[in-house]
C-alpha cells in the first residue's frame, strides 16, 4: 500500500447492497487521503452515495466519489452547452442535469443520455430509439449490463438499458462515458494530482475496473468476494 494514489470501485468491492464487504473499512483505513472511489453508478450524486457510505459506517467525501452518472452530464454541459436532452435517468441525476443548464426535452432532442432508471419501461424505449433515429446522439453513461446483489443474483445496470434501446433504434453509435473508457480513470487521478501509471485500480470487475486500467497502463488488483487478490491476467483488448 505504498502508491502514490488509489481507485477505487464501489459495487462490489467495498459494498454489496447494503452490506460492507470484508476488506471494505480495512481497505480506506490503509489510503486514507490517497484515494477516489471511481464507479460506473449511473442513478446517485456523489452527495447521496457520501451519506449513504456514511451510515453504513464508511465516511467518504463527495469529493472522493467519481460516478458515471454525473461524469457524463458534467461532458455534456461543457461540450453542449444548453442542449435539448433526453435523460433515461433517476430523478436525481434529472434534477442535477438541469442544475447543469441542460434542457430536458423529450420531444426531438439534440442529445440522448442513458444511465440507471429503475422506472426503465417500453415507452421510455420507445422515446429514445426515436430520438436516436431522428439524429440525436447517443450516449451511455456505463457499459455494465448487471452487477452482483448480495446473494449473488444480478441487478440489472445501464448497459442493459442501452441494449434495449440499441436493439430497437437500430445501428447506431454510442459513446460510452464510464469504466473501462478513460475518462473517470483520468478524471479521479487529476483529483489525486497523480499519473495513471503512479496509481493502482482496485475493483471486482476484469472487463472495466481490470481492463480501463490496463489501457492507461496502470497496476491492478482484483476484488473476490470482498478481499483483494494478486492481479489477475487480462486476455481482452489493450
Amino acid at each position: 500500500m505504498n502508491a502514490k494514489g488509489y481507485l477505487i470501485d464501489l459495487d462490489g468491492t467495498l459494498i454489496s447492497g447494503n452490506q460492507l464487504l470484508p476488506d471494505a473499512l480495512w481497505l480506506l483505513e490503509q489510503v486514507k487521503g490517497r484515494y477516489m472511489l471511481v464507479s460506473n453508478n449511473a442513478e446517485h450524486t456523489p452527495q447521496q452515495l457520501s451519506r449513504r457510505l456514511k451510515r453504513l459506517g464508511l465516511k467518504v467525501d463527495a469529493d472522493n466519489i467519481v460516478l458515471a452518472g454525473t461524469t457524463a452530464i458534467n461532458r455534456l454541459a461543457i461540450d453542449f452547452p444548453g442542449a435539448t436532452l433526453l435523460l433515461i435517468g433517476s430523478p436525481a441525476l434529472q434534477r442535477y442535469a438541469r442544475n447543469k443548464g441542460l434542457v430536458l426535452e423529450s420531444h426531438r432532442p439534440d442529445l440522448v443520455l442513458v444511465t440507471r432508471d429503475r422506472q426503465f419501461s417500453y415507452a421510455k424505449i420507445a422515446l429514445a430509439a426515436n430520438a436516436i433515429r431522428q439524429g440525436a446522439a447517443l450516449y451511455v453513461a456505463a457499459p455494465d449490463v448487471s452487477h452482483p446483489g448480495p446473494n449473488g443474483e444480478p441487478v440489472p445496470e445501464t448497459g442493459a438499458l442501452a441494449a434495449a434501446i440499441i436493439s430497437c433504434a437500430g445501428h447506431c453509435q454510442a459513446t460510452v462515458i464510464g469504466k473501462p473508457e478513460p475518462v473517470l480513470f483520468q478524471m479521479a487521478c487529476a483529483k489525486l494530482n497523480v499519473l495513471p501509471e503512479q496509481a493502482v485500480m482496485i475493483g471486482d470487475n476484469l472487463q472495466t475496473d481490470g481492463l480501463g486500467a490496463k489501457r492507461l497502463n496502470m497496476a491492478f488488483r482484483h476484488v473476490v468476494n470482498g478481499q483483494i487478490r494478486e492481479p489477475a491476467a487480462l486476455t481482452q483488448g489493450k
